[in-house]
């Protein structure tokens, strides 16, 4: 191969490169028009999990917890694929999901929420092992959340709710 032709090879090649490029990095586009995958509460205090995207389904289980958190990870017109704190993957009804953020502490021990957003801030309120939590938002690796305790600041490590990566399979 001569100079010039792996020139151009590699020049076409990188044209290639910068024409995908724009593909690779455009976000998936969704029935909802809003990003998979993402965080949602669940409204009511009896919630169907499904083993597809239909009341023709079978039911896998029913939550029970009112505003507990869970992940987005696929969706149809009316149905959503969720990934809850237990790891566990099932589809929900749209309605029965709410936009707002709720947060939860999976750990066995509680986590002091802090008036500050940092370690050696006083501690305002306690968010207890399995409790749940509002999420206000998050920065610098902590998290504003508000509950029956009062509200303050948590590391975003303590509590499931903010990771964005997804969290089920």
């Amino acid at each position: 191969m001569s100079k010039t032709t792996g020139s151009r090879t590699a020049g076409a090649l990188l044209a290639l490169i910068a024409l995908a490029a724009p593909a690779w990095a455009a976000p998936r586009q969704t029935p909802s028009g809003l990003p998979v995958p993402r965080y949602v509460t669940l409204k009511f205090d009896k919630v169907n999990a499904r083993a597809g995207p239909g009341d023709d389904y079978r039911a896998l289980w029913v939550y029970k917890a009112p505003d507990l958190p869970v992940q987005v990870v696929a969706e149809t017109a009316e149905w959503r694929k969720v990934c809850d704190p237990e790891g566990g993957s099932a589809w929900v009804h749209k309605r029965t999901t709410d936009g707002r953020r709720s947060v939860m502490r999976l750990a066995s021990d509680a986590v002091p929420v802090k008036a500050k957003a940092n370690a050696s801030s006083r501690t305002v309120a306690i968010l207890p092992a399995r409790g749940l939590a509002s999420l206000d938002k998050c920065r610098d690796g902590w998290c504003r959340v508000k509950g029956r305790g009062g509200a303050g600041w948590v590391p975003a490590s303590a509590v499931w709710g903010v990771n964005e990566a997804p969290q089920c399979k």
